[in-house]
């Protein structure tokens, strides 16, 4: 009877184990019947700022937390899929002596290639002015360039940025924001303001990258130690946290802007769409998703932003 009784439990055992595989399966890979696919924009360069080896889709690892998900698209922006959209955002609370380095942020803008459409723009009073749409006539845009107005007046850059995604609608092409400003958030005047958090969440929701240029602001803030550190924690933080680039030369304005609007455009023209089929979220209306991007190989570097959206159940 011991014999026989433990010959019974194999089968329970081995169903158990199956079981427990069909289970971990199920989790690896999501409900057909709630799939969504989530989408992305990340960069993929060489190191330190070189162009990048070619790339497929086996290359490249996609996780949500410890699943792995499959590579449903990797589509180089390029071609029909190279629109872009690309606002500059000046502070109006930045020094007026960036106007230096003007005929080089002017000379990147005429270099952009047809497919991008440019807008300048100027933030103050927790909002923004336009100084140009966007459109693809790069020669005019740079015409509309002015000197920021100087003043150190109680607003937030990221208040106003987040006026700007708020408007902005949406075209399927690269939505992208070019920062000029110090970073520190002179209407809360706070060593961690929570606008900085919300304005990163508003554009991980929209999909928007924000890189950006530190330069030095006007008032106390802009000129105190601390202020300058806190907003380059700042802007790194809108930086990291939607797959952009943050450009610093020490503390100080930098003394030409073409070594970092170089590396800008090598990052703009090196940008993949990336998907892959995920749950809906269970909140109708949606929610960020965090999620990591890696590649097979060690002789690239992969910038994505660190949540993406994912569309809630219908």
């Amino acid at each position: 009877m011991r014999r026989k009784s433990r010959w019974l439990k194999c089968p329970l055992l081995l169903g158990a184990v199956l079981l427990g595989v069909i289970s971990s399966n199920a989790q690896q890979q999501p409900d057909s019947s709630n799939a969504v696919s989530a989408t992305t924009v990340v960069t993929l360069l060489g190191p330190k700022f070189t162009p990048p080896p070619a790339i497929s889709k086996d290359d490249i690892l996609v996780h949500e937390g410890q699943v792995r998900k499959d590579v449903t698209d990797w589509v180089p922006a390029q071609g029909d899929k190279a629109g872009l959209e690309l606002a500059i955002l000046v502070d109006d609370a930045d020094r007026k002596d960036v106007g230096r380095q003007f005929d080089d942020l002017a000379n990147f803008i005429k270099s952009l290639p047809k497919s991008t459409s440019v807008g300048i723009f100027y933030a103050n009073n927790n909002t923004i002015s336009a100084a140009s749409q966007f459109t693809p006539d790069h020669d005019a845009v740079a015409k509309t360039l002015r000197l920021p107005l100087g003043m150190g007046v109680p607003s937030s850059i990221f208040q106003s940025l987040m006026a700007m995604m708020a408007g902005w609608p949406v075209t399927g092409a690269r939505r992208e924001i070019l920062v000029l400003a110090d970073g520190f958030d002179r209407l809360r005047r706070e060593r961690y303001s929570p606008d900085v958090d919300t304005a990163v969440e508003k554009a991980q929701e929209a999909g928007i990258i924000i890189h950006a240029i530190f330069v030095n602001g006007t008032g106390s803030a802009g000129r105190a130690q601390i202020g300058k550190n806190i907003g380059q924690g700042n802007l790194n933080t809108l930086a990291d946290g939607t797959g952009g680039k943050a450009f610093f030369q020490g503390f100080q304005t930098p003394l030409a802007f073409e070594p970092y609007l170089t590396q800008l455009d090598l990052v703009l023209r090196n940008q993949y769409f990336l998907a892959w089929p995920t749950n809906r979220a269970k909140n109708p209306k949606g929610e960020l998703r965090g999620f990591k991007v890696t590649a097979e190989r060690r002789d690239v570097e992969i910038t994505a932003a660190q949540k993406v959206f994912v569309p809630g159940e219908k």
